[in-house]
């Protein structure tokens, strides 16, 4: 996995690089200072992360990150910030994540893990290979909930929307947990990352599909790319443009509340 940073600042650019380089396999090609400079050498190299400063010279890091999110072969783009109220137009945009200044350790692996899984799911999206029992092949799981069926599918076999008992895929094996047990889940390209606790899973399924088999009383689509659980929030943080930061109970996670769902959550938090 190739990456590069974009940082003004000297000495945040070589903690960065250090951090990268001591938690994931990441490749670190190339160090920018200045956006058009980042342009430029997109125009002719690959990569598949981007570690942006927000306030750099020339192109700010959203303008930049805009018109990379246009390349027909878009990078994760990782914002790093010293300002917190850039977070909701980092998700807005989609980015991957964004970091806050100054460096946390923990927080720097948390989010290279996510995006070394992520990137692993997508490799493997692209290369056709499927979980277990996605083949056709009989299988004594192929029934499962959150198989690979869309919710049509589901209900036409009799299956419940909203199961309780929720199938989740990990290091080929399908490990089966309570709906409850799930904290929150994010869209990572054509697949979704499912946390609970302690672990994290990749589902080869559209977030919309795997909102629709997960308990609706306790769900809440929040973001076009999060789904939460509820019961789960520890805190709410008003943030930029009427939106919202949840913090989870019991890990260190942030999910984002839209300006569009901002209404409907208000409603059902009876805030």
């Amino acid at each position: 996995m190739k990456g590069i940073i974009v940082e003004d600042e000297f000495l945040a650019m070589e903690e960065l690089d250090y951090l990268i380089g001591k938690n994931s396999s990441v490749e670190i090609v190339g160090k920018f200072e200045d956006g058009i400079d980042v342009l430029k050498f997109l125009q002719g190299s690959d990569v598949d992360v981007i570690f942006l400063d927000i306030n750099i010279p020339s192109l700010d890091g959203v303008l930049l990150a805009k018109s990379i999110s246009k390349f027909a072969r878009r990078p994760y783009i990782v914002f790093t910030t010293a300002y917190k109220e850039h977070a909701a137009e980092a998700f807005e945009i989609e980015a991957f994540d964004y970091i806050l200044k100054p460096y946390h350790e923990p927080r720097i692996a948390a989010m290279l893990h996510k995006l070394e899984a992520a990137f692993a799911a997508k490799k493997e999206g692209e290369t056709g290979i499927s979980p277990p029992g996605a083949s056709g092949e009989p299988s004594a799981v192929s029934a499962s909930p959150l198989s690979g069926a869309s919710p049509q599918e589901l209900s036409e076999a009799g299956r419940p929307s909203g199961s309780r008992r929720i199938n989740l895929y990990k290091d080929d094996k399908i490990i089966v947990v309570d709906a409850d047990d799930i904290y929150y889940a994010s869209a990572q390209e054509k697949t979704t990352l499912v946390y609970t606790r302690k672990e994290e899973y990749v589902m080869h399924m559209s977030i919309s599909d795997f909102q629709a088999n997960l308990p609706q009383d306790k769900f809440f689509r929040c973001h076009r790319s999060y789904t939460v659980n509820l019961s789960k929030i520890r805190e709410i943080v008003p943030w930029f443009n009427n939106t919202y930061l949840l913090r989870l109970r019991d890990m260190n996670a942030e999910v984002p509340v839209s300006r569009s769902k901002s209404k409907e959550f208000r409603q059902l938090m009876r805030i």
